[in-house]
């Protein structure tokens, strides 16, 4: 028997069989030119259309998905005709090159300019290799990169998973995941949370695990036990006969009654229906990305309010909160972002786009407010990345000049979370983007594996800056009698015990993948406000994120029933 420590970012303990993702798509031969029954232009036009018809590919994936997954199959096929990485692969051409070594290199090339740039263009490497294996298979004629095939439920352990991997895998076979790199934030876990499937990520020694070998994975603790004993397998017999928990019952609130609104995180009108039968009170973060990412043109007007008015339709007179595009950083659009910034994670995104690109957030706003018009929803609109009070009282005159009535910010840069009494007394509500927060305070890539442990909203830094906006709202609200709420729609929300004590620090809603409803709603029913706000003192005053989670799970008996 042997024990691996991970972070595990989703929770559930199953036993299965390990199964590796297959080995990567070879690499062509060093040098390899085209032959003579080829030429230059014959070699592009070969490379062109293996592009095109990958991107082809992964659109028919998208169309078939939702939310998270939507979104990274989308931005994995723009980055397939990406002109950047065609047109490096194009030179090489030019010198004699096979296409196929050609986009070889090509990929190599982008993706190590991208990770000198670091931040979240460092992020979109593993789309660029991924891409240039998928291009190099199609060309080849050979099988494209994927998920093993398997005829049992297996436990799946890679080094990291390629976006387009996660995005697809099937969850009645692929029954956990571990892997030996990535962090909290990383498209493995979030889509993880999103699946509901156990994983454990940040595995240094995963890589050593062999096909086949009977391991036990326990996604709440992050360990992973190979050759697993008795103990082990009681535990993964306990989760698996522990009957599905109640379907959430659309009232989240604690023992003693006080209410704290269980909203979901949603990407598009499927998203939303889904998330409305699961019972979700509304919308707390509607992604508007949706409607801008795989596209080389701002979408009109009349697309985005079908797109947006498909949302309001799930939840009539219920609350939508929309977040106005953030694009930027991870999330870049041709039409809109400098692919050259040397640092984009601290550039222009989200709100700072009007800076240099006046226009599309007024008619962003537009569309928002043609399609509430025509809906019956509750519809708040927040700008992500403010950073400062002018910014708030910027994007609140542009809300009204709209028409729109419930302006807000995200809080995700610690400037505006310290400055949040002056910032909330220019809008009227804040929502906490705690990914951005968590990464943007600890100085952490949120995809770094070897940084996992700073990028933890448990850090007691986080929930202080989270304490701050909280205080912030309500001295706000004491200077114009206007109460203004906060909420938490960053993955933070999902975690059950961190909800409790988001809900002892005064945070009014919380916000998270519809599939963490029924966990959030039950941990969060079984705690009176006291019982909270103690557990949340705990881990204010905790010295280490490990040493307040800790403190908070142990008095949270019901975890230890529920399997998380």
């Amino acid at each position: 028997m042997r024990t691996i420590k991970g972070i595990g970012v989703s929770p559930g303990r199953v036993l299965g069989p390990s199964l590796r993702m297959p080995p990567p798509v070879p690499e062509p031969d060093a040098g390899l030119k085209f032959g003579p029954g080829s030429s230059v232009d014959g070699e592009k036009a070969r490379l062109k259309d293996a592009a095109e018809n990958v991107r082809e590919d992964l659109k028919r994936r998208s169309a078939a998905a939702s939310g998270d997954a939507k979104a990274v199959l989308d931005a994995t096929a723009m980055m397939a005709t990406d002109p950047m990485l065609l047109k490096a692969a194009g030179k090489h051409i030019n010198n004699g090159m096979a296409a196929d070594r050609a986009i070889w290199e090509a990929g190599l090339e982008v993706a190590s300019m991208l990770q000198s740039l670091g931040g979240y263009m460092a992020e979109r490497t593993q789309d660029v290799l991924d891409v240039r294996a998928r291009i190099v298979a199609e060309l080849d004629g050979l099988p494209a990169p994927g998920i093993p095939a398997s005829d049992v439920p297996f436990i799946l352990t890679a080094e990291e998973l390629a976006p387009a991997d996660t995005a697809t895998l099937d969850p009645a076979l692929v029954i956990g995941l571990v892997t030996s790199g990535g962090g909290p934030q990383s498209h493995t876990a979030i889509l993880a949370r999103s699946l509901g499937l156990p994983a454990v990520v940040g595995a240094a020694s995963a890589d050593s695990i062999v096909d086949g070998a009977e391991i036990y994975l326990d996604g709440a603790t992050g360990t992973v036990v190979v050759n697993p004993g008795v103990a082990e397998r009681e535990a993964a017999q306990k989760y698996a006969s522990r009957g599905s928990l109640p379907a959430f019952n659309g009232v989240g609130t604690t023992s003693d009654g006080h209410r704290v609104p269980l909203l979901a995180n949603v990407g598009s009108g499927k998203d939303a229906v889904a998330a409305a039968a699961a019972g979700a009170e509304g919308v707390g973060l509607l992604r508007t990305e949706f409607c801008f990412l795989g596209r080389d043109t701002e979408p009109s007007i009349e697309e985005q309010v079908a797109a947006y008015g498909a949302v309001f339709e799930a939840f009539p007179g219920r609350k939508v909160v929309i977040r106005t595009l953030d694009a930027g950083a991870d999330k870049p659009l041709p039409f809109l972002t400098d692919a050259t910034e040397p640092n984009p994670a601290l550039g222009v995104r989200g709100f700072r786009t009007d800076r240099p690109s006046p226009g599309v957030l007024t008619r962003q706003l537009e569309a928002i407010a043609a399609a509430a018009g025509s809906h019956e929803s509750d519809v708040w609109v927040m700008a992500p990345m403010i950073s400062t009070a002018d910014e708030a009282a910027d994007f609140a005159v542009m809300c009204g000049a709209a028409g729109l009535a419930t302006p807000g910010v995200m809080i995700e840069v610690p400037a505006a979370a310290i400055m949040s009494r002056a910032v909330l007394s220019r809008v009227k509500f804040a929502s906490l983007g705690t990914n951005d927060l968590t990464q943007y305070t600890m100085a952490a890539d949120r995809q770094l594996g070897t940084l996992a442990s700073l990028n933890d909203p448990w850090q007691p830094a986080v929930l202080q800056l989270i304490a701050a906006t909280v205080a912030g709202g309500a001295a706000a609200g004491d200077v114009d009698g206007t109460v203004r709420s906060v909420g938490v729609c960053g993955e933070a929300a999902a975690d059950p015990a961190l909800a409790v004590v988001l809900t002892g620090l005064g945070v009014n809603t919380l916000s998270m993948t519809p599939r963490a409803l029924s966990t959030v709603g039950a941990v969060l029913a079984s705690v009176t406000l006291p019982q909270a706000q103690e557990l949340a003192a705990l881990a204010l005053a905790a010295e280490t994120a490990a040493e307040g989670r800790t403190q908070v799970r142990r008095k949270l008996p019901i975890l230890e029933q529920l399997g998380l």
